[in-house]
């Protein structure tokens, strides 16, 4: 079996600690003896063992080690942290050979765990489906990288180019139609108007489960006011992320939902903290930013801040092509469901390469990616 291969195999790995690993990257190691797989692991909870300490605490035979070969995706770790370094273990296992998907550019380690292990006398190869490992640990080379999470722009629209219904639209045609072709599907509710459903609840599943893989979700003030959220997991397993509010003046109700206290929540408003009408505490904290200029880059301050890794932003129209403007996203998730509204809240302007394409159910859903 190739590099490739097992490489591959580390990277199907990798993705059973998305969500739980961090601040440390989701990484998957394999070891191989005579083209036998006889340990292979990944990372555990934040605090927990690396993968590479997993992968070796798996193998029964430990003599197997001095003539095998240990595949990671991602650079072993240098530096001493929550765990020993995971170089110097493999050092000292005499693992003769290491193969590795992608360097890791923090300043921890870049490349030091790979000096490491070749002045040690292990035969080392980096750069093996490179691509797939940068892609798969591009949460983590964000933050140190750029000094900002991952940020993931999430929408739906409907087939017209809209994502709400006006507040004062007469709605009855609509949620006619609606009702008849797509009954259960995901509501834009407004304080004078019934729920109305753009995307079907196999894609409200779907971003579910991207909920419980990425560190904060992040809504504006009026999605909150319309819709009261609870912003967590519900129809997948997983952590709920933590919330962020956008709140400049404070007039989201005190009972809202994503004031309740369950998950932990970050209120970004313009008013002193000494002023509000309500109270810090671990679970509920409130950060103040300039809404005059660069509001998206100080959000990204506030959320690097936090040691938030990725943000999905689920905000309104509003919300959404703030970041775009600034150019402070990543990755752009948008649902198109098989409805019109002839009138209502466009849609964000987006001009971006489109990443991918596919068909759940009667919807569409297009992932771009900002180059």
């Amino acid at each position: 079996m190739s590099h490739e291969k097992y490489i591959q195999r580390c990277l199907e790995l990798a993705k059973k600690g998305i969500g739980t690993t961090r601040p440390n990257p989701s990484v998957g190691a394999v070891i191989v003896h005579n083209e036998t797989i006889i340990g292979e692991g990944f990372t555990s909870p934040y605090g927990g063992s690396h993968a590479e300490v997993n992968a070796i605490n798996s193998v029964k035979d430990e003599e197997l080690l001095k003539e095998a070969t240990i595949y990671v995706t991602l650079e072993p770790c240098a530096h001493f942290g929550k765990t020993p370094p995971c170089a110097n273990l493999i050092v000292e296992k005499q693992i003769p050979n290491v193969v590795i998907g992608c360097i890791d550019t923090n300043s921890l380690v870049a490349g030091k765990g790979v000096e490491i292990l070749k002045n040690s006398g292990c035969n080392v190869t980096v750069g093996v489906l490179e691509k797939e490992c940068l892609e798969h640990h591009k949460r983590f080379f964000t933050v140190q990288n750029k000094k900002r999470p991952y940020i993931i722009l999430k929408w739906a629209e409907t087939k017209d180019g809209f994502i709400a219904p006006n507040r004062h639209y007469e709605q009855s045609e609509v949620i006619s139609e609606v009702k008849m072709r797509l009954p259960q599907q995901k509501s834009l509710l407004r304080n004078d108007a019934k729920p109305i459903w753009i995307s079907n609840s196999y894609s409200q599943q779907l971003v579910h489960k991207w909920r419980g893989e990425e560190h904060a979700i992040l809504v504006g003030t009026n999605t909150v006011i319309a819709d009261n959220p609870s912003l967590t997991v519900r129809s997948w397993s997983g952590e709920n992320p933590i919330r962020v509010v956008i709140d400049r003046n404070l007039r989201i109700p005190k009972k809202a939902t994503v004031l309740d206290g369950n998950v932990k929540t970050i209120v970004i408003t313009e008013k002193r903290t000494i002023e509000r009408h309500y109270e810090q505490s671990e679970v509920i904290s409130y950060e103040e930013i300039d809404f005059l200029s660069n509001i998206a880059a100080q959000i990204c301050q506030v959320l690097y801040k936090h040691q938030i890794q990725s943000v999905i932003i689920e905000g309104g129209s509003q919300t959404l092509q703030t970041f775009i403007d600034s150019n402070l996203w990543d990755e752009a998730r948008v649902f198109t469901g098989d409805v019109n509204f002839t009138e209502g809240v466009k849609a964000p302007n987006l001009n971006a390469t489109l990443f991918s394409e596919e068909n759940i159910q009667n919807d569409i859903l297009r992932i771009y990616r900002n180059d």
